[in-house]
């Protein structure tokens, strides 16, 4: 039997979402849980893995059983055993055919960017922070340029595994509610540090260092080398992970709701 989860955590004490010698990632955690319901060992396999320090409002993730529990069992079951940071919002016993990495259809990111003078001390782990004053239009300008497909070779990271750096990025946009920032990414798959890298770049363009046109011409050049800084992991969500309906899952995409 494959049975499909949703799953919030918060990254700030995990060594990323995948498992760690150390036994630090979201997915030890998970499977140590799972394997006290199920009765035998799990593995899992989720749509997306995090970095260090990146959340997830909703990842979600499949792993196959022997063991018949109703889905309270890997609901509120798994979540007794897992720490306060991660828990279970949904379970759905799945065909075998469905794959929470290889079904998925599109991810979605959200970036919280505080932006003041002071970094913000409550919401520490939890926002990324930028000292100097942003310009929300030169950055909303900028976004566009990213989407539509594209060569990311720009925004990839040296260590990314992924077969192509061509992707589509279905949105992107930037927001802004009080002192922070909000930034939506949608597509149909992320190269490693992806977004992280794309905020650099927006961060030197709200900042004045770079007008908004400087977006087209990194696209261009598909150089690592030649764009900012990967920015701090502690804003950034993964916020859903959408299925064609033919799968039947419950909700599958979250939105941050800011404190």
């Amino acid at each position: 039997m494959r049975v499909a989860l949703g799953v919030e955590y918060n990254g700030s004490s995990f060594f990323g979402w995948q498992s760690q010698s150390s036994k630090r990632g979201v997915q030890d955690a998970l499977e140590t849980a799972l394997q006290s319901i199920a009765n035998h060992p799990v593995r899992v396999h989720a749509a997306g893995r995090t970095d260090t320090g990146v959340h997830a409002l909703m990842q979600v993730i499949h792993f196959d059983t022997s063991a018949e529990r109703p889905d309270s069992a890997w609901i509120r079951g798994v979540n007794a055993h897992l720490p306060s940071t991660v828990r279970v919002k949904w379970a759905q016993v799945v065909d075998d055919a469905f794959h929470a990495r290889f079904s998925a259809v599109q991810r979605h990111y959200q970036y919280v960017l505080v932006n003041q003078p002071c970094a913000p001390a409550i919401q520490d782990g939890r926002v990324g922070w930028y000292h100097l004053p942003l310009n929300l239009k030169a950055m909303q300008d900028a976004v566009k340029f990213l989407r539509g497909e594209h060569d990311f070779s720009v925004f990839r990271a040296s260590e990314c595994q992924a077969k192509s750096p061509i992707k589509t990025i279905s949105n992107a946009e930037v927001r802004q509610q009080g002192a922070c920032f909000i930034f939506d990414f949608s597509a149909n798959a992320f190269l490693h540090h992806q977004v992280r890298n794309m905020i650099g770049a927006l961060i030197y363009i709200g900042n004045g260092k770079h007008p908004a046109s400087y977006m087209q011409a990194l696209l261009a050049q598909k150089d690592r080398t030649q764009s900012p800084p990967t920015f701090s992991p502690y804003g950034l969500y993964l916020s859903g992970v959408q299925y064609d309906s033919q799968w039947g899952l419950p909700n599958t995409h979250e939105r941050l709701t800011l404190i």
